[in-house]
C-alpha cells in the first residue's frame, strides 16, 4: 500500500481545462463489458483529454475507477479472464441463512489479479481525473431516519481507505452478497438509490458536456427449474415426512410460478431491485429531460419578455426598460445549458447476467462481443453528435 502520497490536492488550472463528464450505470458483467466498449470508443475521441469526471454507481464505480487512470487495458485483460466464481462465490447451502446467497469474492479477485484495491484508490487520488462513485447507506442507525440513503464518494476527497470500500460496496449486488463497510456507515449496491448519476454530472459548475452511458436490462426470468432438480433429486427419499413435507412447497413454489408469482424470496428480491433501480434511472433522465425544458423555455420568456419591452415601452423609456428587464433576468438564478450525449446498451444474445445459484461459464466470445457491441453504440451515438476520432479532429 506504498503508492499513496496525498490526500487530494489538485492543480486548479488543469482541473478548469477539463469541463467533460461521463456518466455510467450499473449493470452487473453485461454493464461492465459494455461500458469498457463505450470508453474504448471515447478514448478515441478528440474528448477524452477533456475529461474532468466520472460518475459510476456498481459497474460504472469499477469501468469509472480504471477509465480515470487510463488503464482500460488492463480492465479489458482482467475481464476476459474472469468466471463467476471470481465474482460472486455460491456459498454451501448450511451458510445461507446467515451468510447471504453468495461469498463476495470480487475483492480478492481484483487484489490478486489487477491491484489492491487501496492501492487503486490511492491512484485515483492523485489522478487529474475524478471519480465519484455512489452506495446505497442501509446503516442502522439515527443518521439514516430522513436521509436520502444516498452515499456519494469522490477520490479527490475521500480517504483511499475509504474509497476502495466504496468501490467494492457500490458493485456489491444486494440480492446476492451482504453489505460492507465504508467507513462509518453500512453501504451496499448503489442502484438502489442513484444507479445512473446523471443529475451530479449535470449540477458540476465546470462541467460543459455530459457523455452518459446507460445500461438497458433485460432481465431473465429465475424461474423454478433448480427447484425442480431438488424435487427429482428428493424423490426417492419421499417417504421420510419431512422430506415429504418438503416437496410438497417445492410443489407449491413451481405453482405460484406458473401464476406468475415470485417463486421463492430470492425472486422477490430480485424483482424488487429491478423494480427500485429501474424507476430511479428513469426519473433521473426524466428529471434531466424536464431540466432541459424548463431552460428553453425560461429562455423563451426572456427573449418574449424583452420584445414587449420593445414594442409597448414609451419612446425613450425603452432602453431603459431593456435593461432594466436584463437586470432582473440576470440577477435570477437559472440552470445551465449542459450538452448532453447519451449511449444506451443492451446485452442482446451474449447476456452475463448472474443466477441465484448455478452460472454458465462466461465465454471470451460473448464478453468481446458485448465489449464490441458497447463500442458500435458509442461509435453511432458520438458520430451522430460530430465528435470526431483524435486523430481526425487533428
Amino acid at each position: 500500500m506504498g503508492v499513496c502520497h496525498s490526500e487530494g490536492k489538485r492543480h486548479n488550472a488543469q482541473m478548469s481545462e477539463r469541463d467533460v463528464a461521463i456518466v455510467l450505470s450499473g449493470g452487473g458483467m453485461n454493464g461492465v463489458l459494455l461500458e469498457l466498449g463505450f470508453l474504448r470508443r471515447l478514448r478515441e475521441s478528440s474528448l477524452w483529454p477533456r475529461v474532468g469526471r466520472i460518475y459510476g454507481t456498481s459497474a460504472g464505480a469499477l469501468t469509472g475507477m480504471m477509465a480515470a487512470l487510463d488503464r482500460l487495458d488492463d480492465l479489458e485483460a482482467f475481464l476476459l479472464e474472469l468466471q463467476p466464481a471470481d465474482v460472486f462465490r455460491p456459498q454451501r447451502l448450511w451458510r445461507l441463512p446467515l451468510n447471504g446467497l453468495h461469498e463476495y469474492a470480487l475483492p480478492a479477485t481484483i487484489s490478486e489479479r489487477l491491484l489492491d484495491v487501496h492501492d487503486l484508490a490511492c491512484l485515483l487520488n492523485e489522478a487529474p481525473v475524478e471519480v465519484v462513485i455512489f452506495a446505497t447507506d442501509v446503516s442502522d442507525d439515527e443518521e439514516c431516519v430522513g436521509s436520502s440513503f444516498e452515499l456519494a464518494y469522490s477520490s479527490h476527497e475521500t480517504p483511499p481507505e475509504t474509497l476502495a470500500q466504496a468501490v467494492l460496496a457500490s458493485a456489491a449486488i444486494s440480492a446476492l452478497v451482504l453489505p460492507l463497510p465504508v467507513g462509518d456507515r453500512i453501504a451496499t449496491d448503489g442502484g438502489w438509490v442513484r444507479n445512473f448519476p446523471l443529475g451530479e454530472a449535470l449540477d458540476h459548475p465546470e462541467v460543459e458536456l455530459v457523455v452518459c452511458f446507460r445500461y438497458v436490462p433485460r432481465y431473465p426470468r429465475i424461474g423454478g427449474a433448480s427447484l425442480a432438480r431438488m424435487r427429482s433429486r428428493l424423490h426417492r427419499f419421499r417417504a421420510v415426512p419431512p422430506v415429504r413435507a418438503f416437496i410438497a412447497d417445492l410443489d407449491e413454489a413451481e405453482a405460484r410460478q406458473l401464476r406468475g408469482e415470485p417463486v421463492h424470496l430470492g425472486d422477490m428480491v430480485v424483482r424488487l431491485m429491478r423494480v427500485a433501480i429501474q424507476r430511479n434511472t428513469s426519473l433521473e433522465e426524466k428529471l434531466a429531460n424536464e431540466r432541459e425544458e424548463a431552460i428553453r423555455e425560461l429562455e423563451a420568456l426572456r427573449a418574449d419578455v424583452a420584445r414587449i419591452v420593445a414594442e409597448h415601452a414609451r419612446p425613450g423609456r425603452r432602453g431603459r426598460a431593456a435593461r432594466a428587464v436584463e437586470e432582473r433576468f440576470g440577477q435570477t438564478k437559472l440552470p445551465r445549458t449542459v450538452q448532453r450525449i447519451t449511449v444506451r446498451g443492451t446485452s442482446g444474445p451474449e447476456s452475463l447476467d448472474p443466477g441465484l445459484r448455478t452460472q454458465r461459464e462466461w465465454s471470451e466470445q460473448a464478453k468481446r462481443a458485448l465489449i464490441e457491441r458497447g463500442y458500435a453504440a458509442a461509435d453511432a451515438e458520438l458520430e451522430a453528435h460530430g465528435v470526431d476520432r483524435a486523430e481526425q479532429a487533428s
